[in-house]
């Protein structure tokens, strides 16, 4: 699960780096590429919440 976490942090990182650094000044595209990486965001926190799920069943 540690791997996940780390994984995660660096999405997280980046994501908080794209926002403060390096923004597009269109603001349409702009807020396309933030909905797609806040939905990368979120289906990576569903899928591990899904393996922790998988591994307290066994």
């Amino acid at each position: 699960m540690k791997p996940h976490l780390i994984f995660f942090a660096i999405l997280i990182a980046g994501f908080i780096a794209y926002n403060l650094f390096f923004q597009i000044n269109d603001d349409k595209t702009n807020t396309v590429i933030n909905i797609i990486y806040a939905s990368i965001l979120f289906g990576y926190i569903s899928f591990m919440a899904f393996t922790l799920l998988k591994k307290m069943k066994k």
